[in-house]
């Protein structure tokens, strides 16, 4: 690559290919075949567990989904007896949703995979220097993914 000025359209269409390559090849490396949840329902349960006890609004918000979208998720990962729902202390009106031990169970097994394999190839493909720079543009994603319009 030059170091000619890159436009944020070209930067823009270059990362979405390189963040659906990467996404797929870790599904392949912790295949979810056997169980009856996608990964946006695995996402959802993921922050439930990272962010405790959180209503569904703002679980839609997080996820930048509908919120009809986010009670079909919610409902399936209610019967499958990974989430629960009780009244918030706070505000009655609310109801908070927590993961069970069940779905904490869960959400420690299936990254453990992906994570695994990620690591082993960050550590045996990549130079410390490029370590680094892709430490930085996770932060970057992320802060990326937090931005408002």
């Amino acid at each position: 690559m030059s170091s000619e000025a890159v436009s944020p359209e070209d930067t823009a269409v270059r990362l979405m290919r390189a963040m659906t390559r990467l996404r797929a090849r870790l599904r392949t490396e912790a295949p979810i075949d056997d169980l009856p949840w996608n990964w946006s329902h695995l996402t959802t349960l993921h922050r439930i567990v990272a962010d405790g006890p959180v209503t569904a609004t703002e679980l839609a918000q997080a996820e930048h989904v509908r919120r009809q979208s986010m009670a079909e998720t919610l409902a399936a990962l209610r019967s499958g007896g990974l989430v629960s729902t009780a009244k918030d202390p706070n505000d009655g009106r609310k109801s908070l949703v927590t993961a069970t031990p069940a779905g904490r169970a869960l959400v420690e097994r299936i990254p453990a995979a992906r994570e695994a394999w990620l690591a082993g190839v960050i550590g045996t493909s990549l130079r410390a220097g490029e370590r680094r720079t892709l430490d930085k543009a996770a932060e970057i994603m992320n802060a990326l993914a937090d931005s408002q319009p």
